[in-house]
């Protein structure tokens, strides 16, 4: 099937569920797909139209061939997805949020469109994850190539591992379900999108942001230290406030998804 003879809704599994006058976009990170929602979802539904969909990467997705790694080879094409589904539906003024690399793919589609969108939140979003010299983005350039080399040699063992960081070990429930989304992704989709995503700089598309902002940060994120939260709360033009979420790891809608629910609710 090509993307022409499909409908982004059926290709990206969007579906609107809830009530309410507002819409809420949900948009999950790498290696997930929407069941990472999950948790959160009925606390959402009670107030918003909520709005759910996989990105073409995931292994959730029905026609993996729409996926193509040289068309996705940067955040752009995400967000002009995100567009033209948001589009589809006849979404505007929405309030988008966006897990881990989808934070960016929202920033980079409220400068496209702004009128899309009433609020950004981002949960453990970051605009490059590579140290520099002025800049703390949490990882040694060294660490990504180790793990892209990891991914080629033996996808199975990196999974395992990969979970371990971004996922509180004391929550197996947690590890399991992004386990299970990890594997059934297309190995040969996981380097490139690896690439996009941690050797990214997109630092200087945060000042061309005028949405309002809400920044989520988890208090032990072992990818994203709080330093890059108050970094991007700094850059963003738009009004942006941090709140900090007491969570272990990169993934509090799966772990910590009550104290999550209580900082969307403000």
């Amino acid at each position: 099937m090509s993307k022409l003879e499909t409908s982004l809704q059926a290709a990206m599994n969007a579906r609107i569920i809830g009530s309410g006058s507002e819409t809420m976009v949900l948009a999950h990170g790498f290696g997930g797909d929407q069941s990472l929602w999950d948790k959160i979802l009925p606390y959402l539904t009670k107030h918003y139209q909520v709005l759910l969909f996989d990105w073409l990467f995931s292994g959730a997705v029905k026609y993996p061939n729409l996926y193509d790694p040289l068309r996705y080879s940067s955040f752009d094409a995400f967000a002009d997805d995100l567009i033209a589904l948001m589009d589809e539906l006849h979404l505007t003024s929405s309030v988008f949020v966006g897990h881990s690399m989808s934070g960016m793919i929202g920033c980079i589609a409220s400068i496209k469109r702004p009128q899309l969108f009433s609020r950004l939140i981002l949960v453990g979003a970051s605009p490059r994850y590579i140290n520099t010299d002025d800049y703390e983005g949490g990882l040694e350039g060294a660490t990504i190539d180790n793990m892209i080399t990891s991914i080629e040699s033996g996808y199975e063992n990196w999974t395992l591992s990969f979970v371990k960081l971004l996922v509180d070990n004391n929550d197996p429930l947690s590890v399991e379900h992004y386990l299970r989304c990890l594997k059934s992704m297309n190995p040969e989709f996981v380097v490139p999108l690896a690439k996009i995503v941690f050797c990214s700089d997109e630092r200087e598309t945060l000042e061309k942001v005028t949405t309002p902002c809400t920044i989520i940060q988890t208090t032990n994120d072992l990818v994203v230290p709080e330093s890059v939260a108050h970094y991007m709360q700094k850059k963003i033009k738009g009004e942006t406030t941090v709140e900090i979420v007491k969570a272990d790891r990169h993934l509090p809608q799966l772990t910590a998804h009550l104290e999550l629910v209580h900082v969307l609710g403000r």
